[in-house]
């Protein structure tokens, strides 16, 4: 009787120990969201202000005080904020007060600040686009003149804590409609 429990025993050892030697069940990696947004189609926007401009169809624009705007993307949660300013015989301090908003707000968080000049003769339009990488408040920020009338600011907010890497899809599709706004703009 003794034998036969000791033989069920090393039987059920056995078994257990075979079966035991699976390969180690492995946690799946962790995935990434993968955000694929429409392809944007744009539209020109006029209105009663001295300049016009390209748009995502996609986006709500709202008109704020002294032709300024808002263009919404609430699939994104982002929005541009447009600033109009006219010139009197105050180039220089508009010029400063736009690259000061980009350099002196952005250089805490900012990982590095790319300029990229705009010059568009035909149409009377010169100006900046900043692309900032890092942290920082927003990711692109750009100003649009024709140095004797008219001047433009504009940049992107997202409505989250800024992480560069997580809003990268996004910030990168809305960085191309401003783009597109930019190298549209018209003075009327």
């Amino acid at each position: 009787m003794v034998k036969k429990i000791i033989g069920v025993l090393s039987i059920l050892l056995l078994l257990l120990f075979v079966v035991s030697c699976k390969d180690d069940v492995l946690p799946k990696p962790a995935s990434q969201l993968r955000l694929d947004y429409p392809e944007a189609r744009y539209a020109y926007f006029s209105n009663h202000c001295p300049f016009e401009f390209e748009m995502n169809e996609d986006a709500v624009i709202k008109e704020d005080k002294n032709c300024g705007f808002s263009i919404h993307y609430p699939k994104m949660k982002a929005t541009i904020y447009l600033t109009y300013k006219t010139v009197n015989n105050d180039i220089s301090s508009l010029l400063r007060d736009a690259q000061n908003l980009t350099y002196k707000l952005h250089t805490q968080k900012a990982d590095e600040i790319m300029e990229q000049p705009f010059i568009n003769p035909d149409k009377k339009v010169y100006g900046m686009l900043y692309n900032v990488t890092g942290n920082a408040a927003t990711n692109s920020l750009f100003y649009a003149t024709d140095s004797i009338k008219h001047f433009v600011t504009g940049s992107v907010y997202f409505y989250a804590k800024p992480n560069f890497d997580s809003i990268l899809p996004a910030e990168s599709y809305v960085k191309n409609d401003m783009q597109r706004l930019m190298e549209t703009l018209k003075w009327k």
